[in-house]
């Protein structure tokens, strides 16, 4: 009886040495990782919902070189809900900008500048200081800048041999 307890203990031994020598080679071969790091997941971006805001002042800029858009970019906004004293025209310092965008200064101001391209029939919205009145660090102004797409031969989205 001895004989059989003996070769049982002996056949466990083995076999635990065994599982163990296996468990330890994937180991350290790195195909068993005993604390996996989590792998980041990626949260979505917040989606801002257009909002249609009349009580922002309006600067309408023409940086093309196409003459009377930013005249009729400050009818179609006032054609929408602004007052007439709220949104102004002018000529921008360059006529070569590609794409209309909507300028905004805060990202509290992100919704209006987004009703605000989907007035003018769609727009770029980018936030930026560089359109906001240094006298007035906080006034309520949306700035939009036409571009080349708004004019009557908008370029080619393909180079010209």
């Amino acid at each position: 009886m001895r004989g059989w307890v003996v070769l049982l203990w002996a056949i466990l031994a083995t076999v635990v040495l065994v599982a163990a020598g296996i468990f330890g080679t994937l180991l350290v071969t790195g195909r068993v990782v005993l604390f996996p790091t989590p792998t980041p997941t990626a949260t979505p971006l917040p989606v801002v919902t257009p909002v249609v805001d009349p009580s922002y002042a309006v600067l309408a800029l023409n940086a093309t070189p196409e003459q009377g858009l930013a005249t009729q970019m400050k009818d179609v906004v006032v054609a929408a809900g602004w007052a007439e004293d709220t949104v102004s025209a002018g000529e921008a310092g360059s006529t070569d900008f590609l794409e209309t965008t909507v300028y905004y200064y805060l990202p509290a101001d992100e919704a209006a500048a987004a009703g605000l391209a989907g007035v003018i029939g769609g727009a770029k919205i980018v936030q930026s200081d560089a359109y906001q009145p240094v006298d007035d660090p906080e006034a309520k102004q949306l700035v939009i800048v036409i571009g080349l797409d708004r004019t009557a031969n908008p370029p080619s989205a393909t180079p010209s041999p």
